[in-house]
Order: structure tokens, then C-alpha cells, then sequence
């Protein structure tokens, strides 16, 4: 049987009470303090079967995962991008016993339209205790499917979980006494999993910015293809003391892996590709394959085959459904699942080439096209709209939009007004153009590449303009 998660943790303190666990912006703990906090929040958590969370990149905020995750209580991940009705959706379907946020997030949940009462770490500690995990009891409720519409949440169990952990451990150099910076906001899945991961190897968690963590003598960055750009972008460094990069989500382009290498000449760069479905299911290192479609070699008990042009994995790292109204729904089948990326396997390689769906990837944030569209004809005036993904050098990629519109054409700034009032921000295009007709194929659909180059154009006219 796998060792879970809390427990890998718990050895740890053990054996470095006084080794510090996390450094945050205004505090830090030790490997003692944070694993008795961890206690005392479990036994506050006794009778619950969900408890939902609002992290933020602070030391309660893992106090209280850790604690869920240690009592066999599963953790509903929200996160920062929902929208009201996302969010009154996702605790329709999860029904936790508690909803947690620091203060400072409490605001933001009111904002949400949520009235209940939310609690904090400090006041769910209790004397009592509550330590009832096992491998099948659910871990993780976690909210994919895109930054609007329907949420759709994915559940992990335990046993999922640590065998991933088995495989970090496998394929990533972290132990004692290593630093390791997550920079990103633990609401998303890469960079909590980071942090808890760095916990069972008895690391330091840095939560603080990265350009602060890296200059304090980080060993190891958990990153995103965006934080690498905002590194390079800091002019920071050289920085001798990393040794690893684990970057995930979009795809990271040679240029941006050549840039950060002279900022962090000694460290190795990984970069792997999964999903929250998924989990891990393969890796690069260095520059990465000069064949851009390349997503790398498949971990260590990891298959992948192709069915109908689109990639479906099996591992004892895959989720175990979707969490629907009716049950648990959509899981893998006969042990594979796809998430609809179109590839091939070579051997023990996999390359990928895009969607099935018209669904992008902003800075590791999914984006459904349609919804775009959807809010920008529900705008009086706009008659037809659409809406691509376009290269971002920081984001990988960004939405753009083209919009036909009639007679009473609205005003720009009422475009943008209406679209800020109706979509997340991962949402919101990179670009808004009026064309007098969309392109259309000889069969009447939308020719994406022709729209791409009208708005590859336009954005040039407009930059030579500033010039």
C-alpha cells in the first residue's frame, strides 16, 4: 500500500522537527508547529465528509489542506476565477461542511454571493483527534472544464494521489534541507501539489514571489511557462543555486527555455505534460525536442495509445470521475481516459497536436471559445462573433475575438464594459476586431486560420503604429 500523503509528512517532522517547512511573506514555521497546527485543524474538521477552500499562497492555507487531507476529509479546491454562480454550483454539488479562507479572502467570497458563515484555520483547531485517511477515501475536488460555464469537478483519491507522489519522487530531485519555490497561487492544482510534494520530501516551501525566493537561495522552482517569462522579464541573476525547474501547462517554446537558462544557468529544465484527469503523463528535460509537437517520454507506468486520433492514458495516477448531481460520472474506462488532446505515440514518446475541442490554454487556465462568443453576442449590435487562440509570449496563448456587427453597433468601451461584467478574467480577449464577415471554408464554417492571419495583421498595424 502506498504511503499516504499525510503521513509522508508526518515522517518528516519526525525526523526534522526543526527544519523549516514553510516561508511565506510575513511568517514561517517548522516542521514541528506545522504538522501540531495540522492536528489540532483536523480534529476541528470531525463529522465532515468535503470541506471547501480558498487558498491563497500562505501558511494556513496548507494548514488546512494538509489537515483535510490527514483526516480522510476531501478537500473542494475552489479557486480565485469563479464566477458567482460557478461558485454557488460547485457547493450545490459538493455539499462541504465547512467553507475556509484566510480573512483577507473573506471579502472576495462575498463578492461571490456567498452568506454563510466561513471559517478559518484558527477557528476550526480543536483538542480532539481526527486522523482517518485511507487510500480509497476521496482527497481532492477540483473544478475544471474551463474559466466559464458549467463547472465540471474532477475527484482524486488518496492511493491517486501518492503514487504520484511515488513518481515525483522518482523523477524529481527534491530532499532534506532543499528550498523549493512555489510561487504560483495554490488555488491552482501545479502549485499546490508542488508545495505538498516539497512537505513529504522534507523541503522548504517558499511561498513568497519568485524573484524574492530565487535571490534567498532557492534550490528548485515550481513554475508555469508564464512565471518563467516573468523571470527572464525581471532581469534578475544569474541564479546558481537552482538545480531544477518543474514547469507544466501550456507549452514551453525553446526560445522561452534558452532565456531562462541564462538566468538559471545550473538548473535542469522539466517540463511535463498531464491534466487534472490525468495526472502525470510525460516529460522533457532541457530545450525539449526540436519537433514543437513533442510532449516528451511517458513516466515510469504510464500507457498511452490512440483511439480516433485523440490520446487515452492509463496509470494508477487517473482520476476517478466527474462529480455530478447523479454520482460520480465520466471516469476512465476499462482503466483509460482521454481529455481530448489529438496526438500520437511513438515508441515511448508522445506528440500532441492541439484539441479536439476548440478549448485553449492561458497561462494554464482552460478557455472555451464559445463562452467568449456567447458574451459577445449577447451584446445589443453584435450580430456574429468569434473567438480563437492566438500566440502569447507570456501566456503561451490568449483569446482573440472577431465580431460582425449591424446598424446599432455598440461602443467599444460598452463592449468591454459588458464582457468585463460577464467573464472571468482568464476570459477576457487579448483582442476585440470588427470585420465586416467572418471567414468562412467553401463548407460555411469558420476558417480559423484565415481569421488567425486577419488578426496577427491587425495586431502588427497596430504595434508598428505606437512605434
Amino acid at each position: 500500500m502506498p504511503e499516504l500523503l499525510s503521513a509522508r509528512i508526518a515522517r518528516c517532522a519526525a525526523e526534522n522537527p526543526r527544519a523549516t517547512a514553510i516561508v511565506a511573506r510575513r511568517e514561517r514555521v517548522d516542521y514541528q508547529e506545522f504538522c501540531s497546527r495540522v492536528v489540532r485543524t483536523a480534529a476541528g474538521l470531525d463529522g465532515m465528509r468535503r470541506v471547501a477552500v480558498l487558498p491563497t499562497s500562505d501558511i494556513e492555507s496548507l494548514v488546512v489542506v494538509t489537515a483535510a487531507m490527514h483526516a480522510g476529509v476531501s478537500v473542494v479546491l475552489l479557486h480565485r476565477h469563479l464566477l458567482p454562480a460557478q461558485l454557488s454550483r460547485v457547493l450545490e454539488l459538493a455539499e462541504p461542511g465547512a467553507v475556509v479562507a484566510a480573512p483577507h479572502q473573506h471579502r472576495r467570497l462575498r463578492r461571490l454571493g456567498f452568506d454563510g458563515n466561513v471559517r478559518t484555520a484558527a477557528t476550526l483547531e480543536s483538542d480532539g483527534v481526527l486522523g482517518g485517511a485511507h487510500p480509497d477515501v476521496e482527497l481532492l475536488v477540483g473544478i475544471t472544464s474551463g474559466t466559464a460555464g458549467e463547472p465540471k469537478l474532477f475527484v482524486r483519491d488518496q492511493r491517486s494521489w501518492a503514487t504520484t507522489l511515488d513518481r515525483s519522487d522518482r523523477a524529481f530531485d527534491i530532499g532534506a534541507g532543499d528550498r523549493v519555490s512555489v510561487p504560483g497561487v495554490l488555488d491552482h492544482t501545479h502549485f499546490l501539489y508542488g508545495a505538498l510534494h516539497a512537505l513529504t520530501r522534507a523541503a522548504t516551501v517558499d511561498l513568497r514571489p519568485v524573484a524574492q525566493s530565487l535571490n534567498d537561495g532557492a534550490t528548485h522552482l515550481y513554475s508555469v511557462p508564464t512565471i518563467a517569462w516573468d523571470v527572464v522579464r525581471a532581469r534578475i541573476g544569474p541564479i546558481e543555486s537552482v538545480r531544477e525547474v518543474l514547469s507544466s501547462a501550456a507549452r514551453w517554446p525553446r526560445t522561452g527555455r534558452r532565456a531562462l537558462r541564462e538566468v538559471l544557468p545550473n538548473a535542469s529544465l522539466v517540463h511535463f505534460y498531464g491534466a487534472s484527469e490525468l495526472s502525470f503523463v510525460s516529460f522533457d528535460r532541457g530545450l525539449g525536442a526540436a519537433d514543437e509537437n513533442s510532449a516528451g517520454e511517458l513516466f515510469d507506468g504510464v500507457e498511452a495509445r490512440i483511439r480516433a486520433g485523440l490520446v487515452y492514458v492509463r496509470s494508477d495516477m487517473l482520476f476517478g470521475g466527474y462529480l455530478t448531481a447523479h454520482g460520480m460520472a465520466g471516469g476512465p474506462v476499462d482503466g483509460w481516459m482521454t481529455v481530448g488532446d489529438r496526438g500520437r505515440v511513438i515508441g515511448n514518446r508522445l506528440y500532441l497536436f492541439g484539441r479536439d475541442s476548440d478549448m485553449l490554454i492561458r497561462a494554464g487556465l482552460n478557455v472555451e471559445p464559445a463562452a467568449v462568443e456567447a458574451a459577445l453576442t449577447a451584446i445589443p449590435g453584435i450580430a456574429e462573433a468569434a473567438c480563437i487562440g492566438v500566440p502569447d509570449a507570456r501566456m503561451g496563448e490568449a483569446p482573440a475575438a472577431a465580431i460582425v456587427v449591424d446598424g446599432a453597433a455598440p461602443s467599444t468601451d460598452e463592449i468591454w464594459r459588458r464582457l468585463r461584467a460577464t467573464l472571468p478574467s482568464p476570459s477576457m480577449p487579448v483582442q476585440v476586431l470588427t470585420v465586416p464577415s467572418l471567414p468562412r471554408t467553401p463548407r460555411g464554417k469558420l476558417d480559423r486560420q484565415a481569421l488567425a492571419i486577419t488578426l496577427a495583421a491587425h495586431r502588427g498595424r497596430a504595434a508598428d503604429a505606437q512605434r
